[in-house]
C-alpha cells in the first residue's frame, strides 16, 4: 500500500484556507479516502451519528505527480483528525515559505509507517515533507490503521448511496428564519422530522410525549420532480 503526491499551489491554498477550516466545523474526525482519480473527505458515512458530509475533489485540483497503489483496486482510506491535519499543514507552510533553502518541487504528502517515541510498534502517519538543498522539514499526522478491503468496500457503497440525489428537492427558505426556528426547538427535543412535498412545501416537526410543534415553509422553488401545475419559482 503506497500513496504519495505533491500539493499544487492551488491545493495548498484550498486546503489551508477553505477546505480544512470548513470541514473541521462538520466534525473533528473524518475518513480521508483516496482513489486513482479522487480524494474524498467523508463525515459519518459509516454511522448515523451527526450530519453526513461528502467533499469530493479531482486529484488534479489538489495534487501533481499523484501516485497510489494498493491491493484494493488502488483505494486507500483511513480516519484522521482534521484539526491535527490543518495544524501540521500550517506549521510546515510557515517554515517552507520563509526559507530560501527549499526547492520549487513543492510540498510532498505521503503515507508512512514510523516508530513513535516510547513504542515498540510502528504506527501509520500521513506526512508532509519539504526538501531543501541542505535540509528537510517533516510534519507527521497520526492516522488510524488503513481500512481493510471489506471496510473500504462498505465505505464505497455508503459513498455511492450518499451521492444519490433525491427525485425532488426544494430550495431552502431564508436561513435566518429557519435557524431561529431550529434554535428555539433545541429546548423541546433532540430529534426533528423533516419532509418536503412536490408542491414546494418544507415541513419541520418535533414531538415529545407532552407536545408536538412544527413549522411549514410553503411554495419554495422545486428542483427535480414536481406536482402538476407547480412552477419552479417562489410565488
Amino acid at each position: 500500500m503506497k500513496f504519495k503526491a505533491f500539493l499544487t499551489d492551488n491545493g495548498i491554498n484550498l486546503l489551508e484556507k477553505r477546505i480544512l477550516p470548513a470541514l473541521d466545523k462538520m466534525g473533528k474526525i473524518c475518513h480521508l479516502y483516496f482513489t486513482r482519480d479522487h480524494a474524498f473527505f467523508l463525515h459519518n458515512l459509516l454511522n448515523a451519528d451527526g450530519v453526513q458530509s461528502v467533499a469530493q475533489f479531482k486529484q488534479q485540483s489538489l495534487f501533481h505527480d499523484y501516485r497510489i497503489s494498493s491491493q484494493n483496486d488502488d483505494k486507500i482510506a483511513f480516519c484522521i483528525d482534521l484539526s491535527l491535519l490543518h495544524r501540521a499543514l500550517r506549521s510546515i507552510l510557515a517554515i517552507y515559505v520563509e526559507s530560501r533553502d527549499f526547492n520549487s518541487s513543492g510540498l510532498q504528502i505521503k503515507l508512512v509507517k514510523k516508530l513513535p517515541p516510547h513504542s515498540t510498534q510502528p504506527m501509520p502517519f500521513l506526512t508532509f515533507e519539504a526538501k531543501g538543498h541542505k535540509s528537510a522539514v517533516v510534519q507527521d499526522v497520526p492516522i488510524s490503521k488503513p481500512l481493510s478491503r471489506a471496510d473500504v468496500q462498505e465505505l464505497q457503497l455508503a459513498l455511492e448511496s450518499a451521492q444519490e440525489m433525491p427525485a425532488t428537492l426544494v430550495r431552502a427558505p431564508e436561513l435566518n428564519s429557519l435557524q431561529n426556528f431550529v434554535d428555539r426547538m433545541k429546548h423541546v427535543g433532540d430529534v426533528m422530522g423533516v419532509s418536503i412535498s412536490k408542491c414546494g412545501d418544507l415541513h419541520l416537526q418535533i414531538s415529545t410525549t407532552l407536545i408536538t410543534l412544527g413549522a411549514e415553509f410553503r411554495k419554495l422553488m422545486v428542483l427535480g420532480e414536481r406536482a402538476d401545475g407547480v412552477v419552479g419559482m417562489r410565488v
